[in-house]
């Protein structure tokens, strides 16, 4: 019996690895459904300028949201006004991820507005004109976000990267709008 042996070159063999690599390299045209193939854990990353609370927390792992994360995520997104909580669509949080591991900042996003309350919408929309009767906000299923160190053009791409919800760029006032409802993009 005769084996054969084949004779790959160190330079075939990287060219392998690369083609590999490559192929199997995200293309980040749907981030949020890059991270739900992509890893074992999701982590969420952020600070509050309105109650000067972190959270850094991993709220999935094996493919499983964790009940206790959840719980905090769910009252660091509070309304600051009044204190009261919601429920934080997961698809919201899984877009936030998505779009930090898109920027590759170390910075944690800094959340101007997350849940508001029905009080707290109705004040905002009586005092601007920009805020929407049936905000996402509302449902727990938006967020208002910036990063030092981004611009509001790169957190805006990296976001509409995700295709998977809107995105609003306020750029006079620093910050983008992410949230879990159609895809759809304004602002400048």
């Amino acid at each position: 019996m005769t084996l054969k042996t084949s004779s790959i070159s160190r330079r075939g063999l990287l060219g392998a690895f690369a083609a590999t690599a490559i192929t199997a390299a995200p293309t980040y045209s749907n981030a949020a459904g890059f991270l739900r193939g992509g890893g074992d854990i999701r982590r969420l990353k952020m600070y509050s300028g309105r109650t000067g609370e972190s959270i850094d927390t991993i709220y999935w792992i094996e493919g499983q949201y964790i009940g206790e994360s959840m719980t905090e995520v769910n009252r660091f997104f509070r309304d600051w006004r009044n204190g009261q909580t919601h429920q934080i669509d997961t698809r919201t949080i899984d877009i936030i991820a998505a779009t930090q591991n898109l920027l590759d900042n170390d910075q944690p996003y800094t959340l101007i507005s997350g849940y508001r309350s029905p009080q707290t919408n109705a004040m905002l929309r009586a005092n601007s004109s920009g805020v929407a009767r049936n905000s996402l906000h509302l449902q727990g299923k938006a967020s208002d976000l910036r990063m030092q160190g981004r611009s509001v053009q790169q957190m805006a791409r990296a976001a509409a990267a995700c295709q998977a919800g809107g995105v609003g760029r306020y750029s006079g006032s620093n910050f983008v709008h992410v949230d879990c409802g159609p895809v759809r993009a304004w602002g400048s």
